[in-house]
C-alpha cells in the first residue's frame, strides 16, 4: 500500500515539476531565444543543469521550510501526495487564466490549509512568509525604478546587443592544435555581450531551481515513508527538464507578449534583479515566486525610465495632470551614438513613440492570481483535510 501511494506521489511530483519547467524555462530563456542568442534546445539543456544546482544548494533551505517549518507535525505520505494534488490544481487554475503560476505561493497555501485543518499551523512562520510576499513586489518595483531612471539609459548608450550571421566562434587550424577564434562576422563586443547574456540566463536558472525545485520535492521529503532529499531533488529536476524541452518551447516564443515588449538589455536588468531577490530569499528559507519579482521589476524599470522627463522635485510639487510621462519610453531604445536626455529634459520623438511598456489589465490579472492562487489552494486543502482528517 505504501509503495502504491509513493508511486502516486512521484507521479504527482513529476506533473508539478513538468508544469514548473514549462513556465520557468520560458521566463528564464525567452528573451535570449527571441534574440537568436541561444536555441530552444540549448536553453532547456542549460536550464536543467542550473536548476539542479539551485535545488541541491540554496533550494534545500526552502525545502526545510516547506517540509518542517510551516506545520508543527511530520507529514504523512498520503498528506504529501494530497498537497501535491492541490499544488497541481492551483497551477491548472492559473494556466486556465494564462498567467505564470505562483508555484511557491500555491505550495505554501496547500500546506497552510493542512495546518489550519489539523490545528498544527506555525503562525509565526506563515506570518513571516506572507510579509515577504508583500515586501518582495515593493522591492522589485523600486529597484526597477532606480535602474530605469538612472542606470538603464546610461548603459544603453554604451552597449548594443546584436547577433551577427554565422557562428559565434570558429576553429583556426593553422597550427597542429586548433585554436578557437571569433566567427567570420563576430566582433569582440558581440562575444562579450553574448557571454554576459548566457551567464545571466544561467544565474536566473539557478534562482529558478532554488525557488521551484522544493515545490515539487518537499511534500514527499517531509513524510515518514517518502523520498530522501537528494532523490526528490533529482526527480523534480528531471520533471522540470522535461517541461523545459517540451511545453516551454511555446512559452519561450510567447513570453512577454502580453505583459511587456521590452528590449533584451532591459530584460537582462530584470533577470539579474529578480534572480538576486529570489536567490537571497531562498537562501533565507523563504518560499518566494520568481514570477512575482520579475513582473514588478519590469513595471519598475518602465516607470523609472518613463519619469526621466521630470525631476524628483517636480514629481513631488507639480500638478500630476501637467507631468508629461510616457509609459512607452523604454520600448524604443535610444541609439548608441546619442546620449539619453538628462533628468528633467524632454525625450526625443523616437523614444516617445511605441506601444505602452506594460498592459495595466495584465498587471491586475497577475497580481490577482498571486492572491487567488494561494487562497484557493489553502481553502481546498483545508476543506479536504477537515473532511478527511485521517489522511493527515
Amino acid at each position: 500500500m505504501v509503495e502504491t501511494v509513493l508511486l502516486v506521489g512521484v507521479v504527482a511530483s513529476v506533473f508539478v515539476g513538468f508544469n514548473i519547467g514549462g513556465s520557468s524555462t520560458g521566463i528564464t530563456w525567452g528573451p535570449s531565444v527571441g534574440a537568436g542568442i541561444v536555441s530552444k534546445t540549448t536553453a532547456a539543456a542549460v536550464m536543467t543543469v542550473f536548476v539542479f544546482l539551485g535545488g541541491m544548494t540554496v533550494g534545500r533551505n526552502v525545502m526545510d521550510t516547506l517540509s518542517e517549518g510551516i506545520i508543527d507535525v511530520e507529514l504523512t505520505l498520503a498528506a504529501g501526495v494530497a498537497i501535491l494534488f492541490f499544488i497541481g490544481l492551483g497551477m491548472l487554475i492559473a494556466n486556465i487564466f494564462g498567467v505564470p503560476v505562483p508555484t511557491s505561493m500555491t505550495t505554501v497555501g496547500a500546506i497552510a490549509g493542512l495546518g489550519l485543518a489539523t490545528d498544527t499551523l506555525n503562525y509565526e512562520m506563515i506570518a513571516g512568509i506572507i510579509t515577504w510576499w508583500i515586501v518582495t513586489p515593493i522591492i522589485g518595483l523600486w529597484v526597477g525604478v532606480l535602474i530605469g531612471r538612472y542606470v538603464y539609459p546610461w548603459v544603453n548608450e554604451q552597449v548594443t546587443i546584436t547577433k551577427s550571421d554565422g557562428p559565434l566562434l570558429a576553429l583556426e587550424r593553422g597550427d597542429r592544435v586548433p585554436k578557437p577564434t571569433l566567427g567570420p562576422n563576430t566582433t569582440s563586443t558581440e562575444l562579450a555581450t553574448t557571454i554576459a547574456v548566457l551567464v545571466i540566463g544561467c544565474y536566473m536558472a539557478f534562482s529558478a531551481g532554488a525557488s521551484n525545485v522544493p515545490n515539487a520535492a518537499a511534500p514527499l521529503v517531509g513524510t515518514a515513508d517518502g523520498l530522501e532529499d537528494t532523490t526528490a531533488i533529482i526527480v523534480a529536476t528531471l520533471a522540470i527538464s522535461l517541461g523545459g524541452f517540451t511545453i516551454a518551447r511555446r512559452t519561450m516564443d510567447s513570453v512577454g507578449g502580453e505583459l511587456s515588449d521590452i528590449p533584451l538589455l532591459a530584460a537582462l536588468f530584470v533577470m539579474v534583479t529578480a534572480s538576486t531577490i529570489t536567490t537571497v530569499l531562498s537562501w533565507a528559507g523563504i518560499p518566494i515566486s520568481l514570477v512575482m519579482a520579475t513582473v514588478m521589476t519590469i513595471v519598475g524599470i518602465g516607470w523609472g525610465r518613463a519619469t526621466r522627463p521630470i525631476t524628483v522635485r517636480e514629481a513631488v510639487t507639480r500638478d500630476p495632470e501637467t507631468a508629461d510621462i510616457e509609459l512607452g519610453a523604454i520600448v524604443s531604445e535610444e541609439k548608441v551614438d546619442e546620449a539619453a536626455p538628462a533628468i528633467g529634459e524632454p525625450e526625443s520623438e523616437d523614444v516617445l513613440r511605441g506601444d505602452e511598456l506594460f498592459n495595466p489589465r495584465a498587471i491586475i490579472k497577475y497580481v490577482s492570481m498571486w492572491v487567488i492562487g494561494p487562497s484557493m489552494s489553502t481553502l481546498l486543502a483545508y476543506g479536504f483535510f477537515a473532511v478527511v482528517p485521517g489522511v493527515a
